[in-house]
């Protein structure tokens, strides 16, 4: 059975811009064919972008939860 949950931490780091979107043109089809939901932790504000919500953290705390209503495909971000 696939996990209910995936956490991928920092997982577009070491990635140049052309495979950080190729990346998440998988990630984006994988969330679109399977029940799996993904937890992504990324500097990278364009990855963040991508996200259905976005949960900013500073000084080891939550510092904010929004919901992204302007979700952007990866093939729209600019990189």
């Amino acid at each position: 059975n696939p996990a209910p949950i995936c956490v991928l931490d920092e997982v577009d780091a070491p990635l140049d811009d052309a495979n950080i979107e190729r990346f998440c043109d998988l990630l984006d089809r994988m969330v679109g064919e399977t029940n799996t939901r993904y937890l992504i932790v990324t500097h990278n504000a364009d990855v963040a972008r991508m996200g259905a919500r976005v949960i900013r953290f500073g000084d080891g705390r939550v510092r904010s939860v929004e919901t992204n209503t302007d979700r952007v495909p990866p093939s729209d971000l600019v990189w």
